[in-house]
């Protein structure tokens, strides 16, 4: 089964427990802390694998979770880092966050591979909180949470050329006669359902051939197999259109190329903008040269090559033009820089790392830096409240809850947890 679109959620590894340790030992005055840090939690990475074809392996792991980083100990022991998730896609995979529709990366080169989500750090045991002021903390860190995210994966198959065109204009004819491959071939609409990938030789040269799904009017808003073709002509360095120009089933072939361009040009600027050679194919029918002379009339300035794939004729020049085309034409990068998210932090106009709000009576404090504090913080420990007080105050929480008109008593809730707001 070919599988070229799926979702699903990614969990990293939380981080291992950092440990709270002193050290005692018979006739060794003031021992000291030394509870070790806890390891790190496992990366989730995709990796590419030249074998893979489709996504099929992905389709039923709707939740992909890392191992949790191994607890910090005493006697200054760090706990070990989990072995990171490594997942195999297959060349072409472009993977967006779900939730902001951004590339995340474009993976095309074999074993190239991208951390899709980064495990949480190891807890810091009470050894490394220890400081001149004081010498013996007894508290340490919960390890942090792994990132989480939705995940969206598309498969964009590689190839050099891709034959586009309506349904049953000969594409999988041409495929199969050009290359080893076996695409099916028969007399109704939509036989292909899927891309069909060919390797086309001459002599010690190669290229990679595809034959997409056939394309009809409305393709680029989703009707027929729509974008399910569009996407998968985007990685191509030719666009061949077939053109069935002998009209075998009564259509006009320049309405034809004009329909296939209009879809092209609605759904992206990118593919729009692709070499194109137009294949006029069934060219052994009698309305075919007569079509041809109109055809050229109207796109005087079209690169044209006449073949009959049915019975094999004018094959050998198509494929040393693409050759030519292909080895004269390098890759584009199908994606702009503003489609990747970015990982750059603005330092100079940061944005408060939390919002307040006020639901039922509750004061509620939300944002990614308090969260994450809250998490690591071990609350059966005293001194580690304290600190979660202290990060509090300096990062300003304390002031901004009384500009909002908390007063001492109130109740305050992080992640779903109450406080009472006091001095």
């Amino acid at each position: 089964m070919f599988v070229d679109n799926i979702e699903l959620k990614v969990i990293a590894g939380n981080g291992g427990d950092g440990c709270t340790s002193f050290r005692r030992e018979k006739c060794v005055p003031l021992g000291g802390p030394n509870g070790g840090n806890g390891g790190r939690g496992s990366n989730i990475i995709f990796k590419v694998d030249k074998g893979l074809k489709t996504l099929i392996d992905l389709r039923y792991q709707k939740i992909i979770k890392g191992k949790k980083g191994e607890n910090g100990k005493g006697s200054n022991r760090n706990g070990a880092n989990a072995e990171d998730v490594i997942i195999k896609v297959p060349e072409g995979t472009t993977v967006y966050d779900a939730d902001t529709n951004l590339v995340l990366v474009d993976l095309v080169d074999d074993k190239a591979e991208f951390i899709v989500a980064y495990g949480g750090r190891g807890g810091r045991g009470n050894k490394a909180f220890a400081t001149q002021s004081e010498p013996a903390p007894k508290f340490s860190e919960f390890g942090e949470p792994g990132e989480k995210r939705i995940l969206r994966c598309e498969l964009k198959v590689l190839a050099d050329v891709g034959l586009i065109g309506l349904p049953s204009v000969g594409k999988s004819t041409i495929l199969s006669c050009v290359s080893g491959a076996n695409p099916k071939i028969a007399s109704y609409h939509f036989t292909t359902l899927s891309p069909n990938l060919g390797v086309v030789k001459i002599y010690d040269r190669s290229f990679v051939m595809a034959d997409l799904p056939g394309l009809i009017e409305g393709a680029s808003q989703g009707a027929g197999l729509g974008k399910e073709f569009l996407r998968h002509a985007m990685r191509t360095k030719v666009l061949a259109h077939v053109i069935d120009m002998g009209a075998s089933e009564g259509r006009n072939p320049i309405e034809d190329y004009q329909i296939i361009r209009k879809e092209i040009e609605s759904y992206n600027k990118v593919l729009a903008n692709k070499k194109e050679i137009i294949i006029a194919n069934k060219m052994d029918l009698k309305a075919a040269q007569n079509n041809l002379k109109e055809f050229k009339k109207v796109y005087p300035e079209k690169e044209i090559i006449e073949i009959s794939a049915l019975n094999n004729e004018g094959l050998n020049k198509l494929v040393e033009k693409l050759m030519e085309i292909v080895e004269n034409t390098t890759n584009e990068k199908i994606y702009d820089e503003e489609d990747y998210e970015s990982y750059v932090v603005y330092k100079f106009k940061q944005e408060a790392p939390y919002t307040i709000t006020k639901e039922d009576g509750i004061w509620t404090l939300k944002g990614k830096e308090i969260e994450k504090l809250f998490r690591m913080t071990k609350f059966n420990e005293d001194e580690a409240v304290l600190r979660f007080a202290r990060k509090l105050r300096g990062m300003g929480v304390e002031e901004a809850l009384e500009k909002a008109g908390a007063k001492r008593g109130d109740e305050v809730q992080i992640e779903g947890y109450v406080f009472e707001f006091k001095e």
